[in-house]
């Protein structure tokens, strides 16, 4: 019975946060956690760089693909020669361990501001610990990426503290659509990084604003956002009653900008009389 009321306790506690967080308590200004703009458009991330709302930044093989980028080394050494002074993270592709440490050196080099995105395992479901507690030990600077379980923060985060430092990402937006509830696992690793201050978790793939009001709600260190949501930021805890309003006139002033017509009859009520 006691444990039943601490978890409602607990329960009731978060969504009050979440409420303050919601209703304009906490700006953007004034969150703790820090934002990272995730993509791979030059013009977008350079965008993103004289915003100080955003603290790093963070990419991968798909994004560039999707942006058109042709050459991987041109374009991150063309990034990295004006963002200096954030943290940007740039992955390994290789699916084998070997050459993915070879890869894993080379990006290091390209600047002080660079972590290396390391998958928790290869495409065949290998376990890349072993890598990072080489590379970790050498001093690169890691974000060990697509994680979705608790397990592998496990795993990883006393490599990582015992080397270099650096980042752990769950993919909190894939576990949603998986149909699970991320927020357990994040906060149960957040409370086994308590152990570990130099390794920091990443919140990644948010589906939505509000993700970011849930993982400043639980103490998450980083989340990183697409363009699509980071220009919703000015949205946060806007007026509900003027998001009804302003969705009503959106409606309107679309509809007539598409010159909708309906040929309407005689109301039902006249015909009756």
């Amino acid at each position: 019975m006691a444990i039943e009321m601490s978890k409602k306790r607990e329960i009731s506690k978060f969504t009050d946060k979440l409420r303050s967080i919601g209703q304009g308590v906490l700006s953007p200004k004034k969150m703790q956690i820090k934002i990272f703009a995730d993509g791979a458009d030059k013009q977008t991330m350079l965008r993103y760089y004289q915003n100080p709302l955003i603290a790093g930044f963070t990419t991968n093989p798909t994004l560039m693909r999707k942006a058109g980028v042709a050459d991987y080394a041109s374009f991150a050494h063309d990034i990295l020669s004006v963002i200096t002074d954030r943290p940007i993270c740039f992955e390994v592709f290789s699916d084998d361990f070997s050459e993915m440490e070879k890869q894993a050196d080379t990006i290091s080099s390209w600047g002080k501001n660079v972590y290396v995105k390391i998958p928790i395992t290869n495409t065949k479901g290998e376990s890349s610990t072993a890598l990072v507690k080489r590379l970790s030990a050498a001093g690169v600077k890691l974000n060990v990426t697509a994680m979705t379980l608790y397990e592998q923060v496990a795993s990883v985060a006393p490599i990582l503290s015992q080397g270099a430092g650096g980042i752990v990402s769950i993919f909190a937006g894939r576990v949603a659509d998986a149909g699970q509830d991320p927020l357990p696992t994040m906060k149960k690793s957040l409370e086994f990084l308590q152990s570990y201050p130099n390794v920091e978790l990443l919140w990644a793939s948010p589906r939505e604003l509000y993700n970011l009001v849930q993982a400043e709600s639980i103490g998450c260190h980083i989340i990183t956002i697409t363009d699509d949501i980071l220009k919703k930021l000015p949205l946060l805890g806007g007026d509900l009653k003027q998001v009804s309003l302003d969705t009503v006139q959106m409606f309107y002033n679309d509809a007539h900008a598409a010159a909708y017509t309906i040929k309407t009859a005689m109301p039902i009520a006249n015909k009756t009389k």
